[in-house]
């Protein structure tokens, strides 16, 4: 089966200097990895490269069987972006961004309704402006936009920075749903405690470049199940 990511000598660059410096990756479909690294080591180069927002300089970037040398805009309605920036409008509402968002990849209004009710943002807080949530609610809402687009593949940035506790359990809960119903996640995250117990495999990234692959060791800590009625699925 070809694999949801295929990177062989990939270089993207930031200005002139090489933010990935010859990546080799392979990913297959229905896996959660987690990318470990220090700062600066092109863990946010290598998302927004599988993304179609970071250009392919040199080598081999194939992301659901898109060629990203040749067109990175037509995966990106089949993947999910939740990065250090929501990129959410503060004058719409919640219910506005999320809608704006899901409709963009053609997903309907209950995919919108559902994403908010799991996330805790239906009711009284649908209709705040973005612009008067707190970091958590606001981060929430970004997570909604992506479970309303139902992508493919998820691309998730320090996922659990900004969220409560209740958040961040939340937010393992809908990883599991995520995977369990196809889709597949990359995740970049410092917090190897937090995501061992759902990313079974470790990619250490260093200097623009993979420099170690390897099975997460031993299990994370006891997690709350997973919410099967979340219905999230592998394809929009």
């Amino acid at each position: 089966m070809e694999p949801v990511v295929h990177l062989r000598a990939a270089v993207s660059l930031l200005g002139r200097f090489p933010a990935l410096a010859g990546v080799d990756l392979d990913v297959a479909r229905g896996e959660t990895v987690v990318l470990q690294g220090p700062n600066g080591a092109g863990k946010t180069t290598l998302l927004r490269l599988c993304a179609g927002l970071a250009a392919l300089a040199s080598g081999t970037a194939v992301v659901l069987g898109h060629d990203l040398g040749r067109d990175r805009t037509a995966v990106r309605r089949h993947v999910g972006l939740l990065g250090h920036q929501t990129h959410l409008y503060d004058e719409l509402t919640v219910a506005d961004n999320v809608t704006f968002w899901a409709r963009a990849v053609r997903a309907d209004a209950d995919d919108a309704r559902r994403a908010m009710a799991r996330l805790g943002l239906d009711g009284r807080l649908a209709d705040v402006a973005v612009g008067r949530l707190s970091a958590g609610q606001r981060r929430r809402t970004a997570l909604a936009v992506l479970v309303a687009r139902r992508p493919e593949l998820w691309l998730l940035d320090e996922p659990h920075a900004g969220l409560d506790q209740d958040g961040r359990d939340l937010l393992d809960g809908l990883i599991r749903d995520a995977t369990a119903a196809g889709a597949t996640v990359v995740m970049a995250s410092h917090e190897l405690d937090r995501v061992r117990g759902l990313a079974p495999r470790v990619v250490h990234v260093a200097g623009g470049t993979v420099t170690d692959d390897r099975p997460a060791a031993g299990p994370g800590p006891e997690a709350a199940p997973a919410d099967p009625a979340l219905g999230v699925t592998g394809a929009p």
